[in-house]
């Protein structure tokens, strides 16, 4: 698709407060396991940053006990000049509770490396709960945090819908993730579809806040796999990965949105599971790069 098919879109998007940024900034979701499913040390995140750092200096993760993510990730942060997105797991009792404790140990020694702090991804669309009860964990983790940005991710539709109103109305940071690959798009019309829901979540965020003073919209994850089974009219390929890359990431970067791309690294290790639709979920080729670090594709925009 060519990318005038989504101008009109795009400028839609950018109407408001986010057409003053000149460039969207470019992050990554990163991973706590090498390949072989052994957690990542210190040393390990160094290397991913030095992989990544003419790509970007901003990463996020998504719990910040798991793998004692917090404490080695962040003093490699501080040596390569990255900063972190950490997350904090609330779907259980036990994994908030380990998640906050995590963040409080460690946010406050590397405050300069942590950018902001995440409580849960996708938990209203698995429905784990109300808007209400998410906005009031996020509320009790600024509590305890003050100083720091805190928000949420979710999936586009779920902050569309106003099923995320309550956090919106309290959140430093909102993370809509759009994946028209899990919709069954064809390539030719991935990037439309992508830009289409961001438009419709961000259009909400601005709906409810009334401006987009105090709060950061980003995409929180986005991506197209280089391999696995098809998914409705979604076909895994470098070429298809590239193809979204230029054509939709890139293309809202360059009108300003911020993304974090999904994923950094391929995670090899990941479980197969199924879709919705019946067909194969397959997480294991999501990568920009390689499990070993090389890029798959070019990554220029």
């Amino acid at each position: 698709m060519q990318l005038t098919s989504v101008l009109p879109l795009a400028v839609t998007l950018l109407a408001g407060p986010l057409s003053v940024a000149a460039q969207g900034r470019l992050g990554y979701a990163l991973g706590t396991e090498m390949p072989d499913g052994q957690c990542k040390t210190t040393a390990d995140y160094e290397a991913d940053f030095d992989a990544l750092k003419s790509q970007t200096t901003i990463v996020r993760g998504y719990a910040a006990d798991r793998c004692n993510f917090a404490q080695l990730a962040l003093p490699a942060a501080k040596n390569k000049g990255f900063k972190v997105v950490l997350g904090i797991w609330p779907d259980t009792d036990d994994g908030f509770t380990k998640g906050k404790a995590a963040v409080q140990q460690y946010a406050p020694q590397f405050k300069d490396q942590v950018y902001a702090i995440t409580v849960g991804s996708e938990t209203l669309y698995r429905g784990n709960f109300t808007g209400e009860e998410l906005a009031e964990k996020m509320q009790e983790v600024k509590k305890l945090l003050p100083d720091f940005k805190v928000g949420t991710a979710d999936t586009w539709n779920r902050w569309a819908d106003g099923t995320a109103d309550a956090v919106i109305r309290s959140a430093d940071l909102v993370l809509a993730n759009a994946f028209a690959y899990w919709q069954g798009a064809e390539i030719k019309n991935a990037s439309r579809v992508f830009v289409d829901d961001i438009m419709q979540a961000l259009n909400r965020v601005q709906n409810i806040r009334g401006d987009m003073n105090g709060v950061e919209f980003w995409v929180g994850e986005t991506g197209w796999p280089t391999a696995g089974g098809k998914y409705g009219e979604s076909v895994p390929s470098v070429e298809n990965a590239q193809t979204f890359w230029k054509e939709g990431i890139c293309f809202l970067k360059t009108w300003g949105v911020d993304i974090f791309a999904f994923e950094a690294f391929d995670e090899p290790n990941k479980p197969v599971s199924k879709g919705e639709n019946g067909e194969t979920k397959d997480e294991r080729h999501w990568g920009m790069y390689s499990s070993t670090r090389q890029p798959k594709y070019d990554l220029s925009c």
